[in-house]
């Protein structure tokens, strides 16, 4: 990535993160092995699986919802790398964006048959990308859950609730991308024997 400023390019690298250390949005400089950072990273990885998922052929109205995620998950990454995201106006993800999320979680559920039985993250690759979207997912949530127990700085509630029913929303997916493509869900076969 390049642009031009006065007749020269602009180098992507900067140098200033080569002892570890990276700097918050309006903060200070920090170790990039500190939860928040972790937190980031989590939620840009999840954001680069949504990208390989949208890689594949989908429906226009999966993908547009995958677009828009991909999206709001940029705003995640912004509140999480700012220590005052209220001050510098990067708190944008509230309980609204929760709402929705259940509303399509909902309307999704309803296209697909009851779950019966745990299933295997399987199916057509882009139900499978979905499935491990997902476990990006509760990753990022883990990784959220420790910054909120062990940070001084208020992490808002609301993304907690938001990353927690993308999790949710990411499985339902997997399974309308299944069902959509002619495939059926793989149920789990336990080895265990009956006692």
């Amino acid at each position: 990535m390049q642009s031009r400023e006065s007749g020269r390019a602009r180098k992507i690298y900067t140098r200033t993160g080569d002892l570890g250390e990276t700097a918050l949005f309006g903060g200070p400089r920090v170790g990039k092995d500190m939860i928040r950072i972790e937190a980031c990273g989590e939620i840009d990885e999840l954001n680069c699986a949504l990208g390989v998922v949208r890689a594949e052929s989908l429906p226009e109205a999966i993908d547009r919802l995958l677009s828009r995620l991909q999206n709001e998950l940029f705003e995640v990454g912004a509140e999480l790398a700012t220590p005052d995201p209220v001050k510098h106006g990067t708190r944008t993800i509230d309980q609204q964006h929760v709402e929705k999320l259940e509303s399509e979680i909902d309307a999704l559920s309803a296209t697909i048959p009851e779950l019966a039985a745990f299933i295997l993250p399987a199916g057509v690759r882009a139900a499978a990308e979905l499935h491990l979207a997902r476990a990006i997912c509760r990753r990022a949530e883990r990784r959220l859950v420790a910054l909120v127990r062990h940070s001084d700085d208020e992490i808002s509630r609301a993304l907690l609730a938001y990353v927690n029913r993308l999790s949710d929303l990411l499985f339902v997916l997997a399974r309308v991308v299944n069902v959509q493509a002619g495939g059926q869900d793989t149920e789990w076969q336990t080895s265990r024997r009956p006692s």
